[in-house]
């Protein structure tokens, strides 16, 4: 009998799972009444005036990097240590999870690092570079939630489902 994981990585992998799922509902709520906004300059520009069109964004920022980071940073290395993986850089778990099919591509992922932290830290300073880190996150969200569902397709492949 071959073995196609590691059992012992198996409770972690689909606790990860189950919770990048909860997640993507979260952010894909916040992305759906987001992005149904005509987002443009002078939107973004009177979110210093409108406080609940605000806190929109930022409920999509927090959920946007929560995912980010989760995905990245738990379930990508739990299922890079389920299959046997060694363990390495995130720079390792991202290539890795490029070539078994997970991530179409890691340096989109990487970027959209760059995106979150753009919209942590650029929210209040530049309308500009804001508005297109904003209107590229949109996208984003797509990759992430692709990369959740291609995880459970690769788990359900290794007949661990939950």
């Amino acid at each position: 009998m071959s073995l196609l994981y590691l059992p012992e990585h198996a409770q972690a992998m689909l606790q990860s799972l189950d919770l990048a799922r909860k997640e993507a509902e979260h952010l894909y709520y916040s992305q759906a009444t987001l992005f149904a906004l005509p987002i443009d300059l002078v939107w973004v520009q009177s979110l210093a005036t409108q406080p609940v069109l605000a806190e929109k964004v930022e409920a999509f920022v927090s959920r946007f990097g929560r995912l980010q980071d989760h995905i990245r940073g738990k379930l990508l290395p739990r299922h890079a240590a389920l299959v046997g993986e060694p363990a390495g850089t995130q720079l390792d778990t991202l290539a890795f999870a490029e070539r078994l099919g997970l991530l179409n591509n890691a340096d989109t992922f990487i970027a959209a690092r760059g995106l979150r932290n753009a919209l942590v830290h650029e929210y209040m300073h530049d309308a500009h570079i804001f508005l297109e880190n904003l209107l590229a996150a949109n996208p984003a969200c797509e990759m992430f939630f692709n990369t959740i569902e291609l995880v459970a397709k690769d788990l359900r492949r290794l007949g661990l489902s939950s």
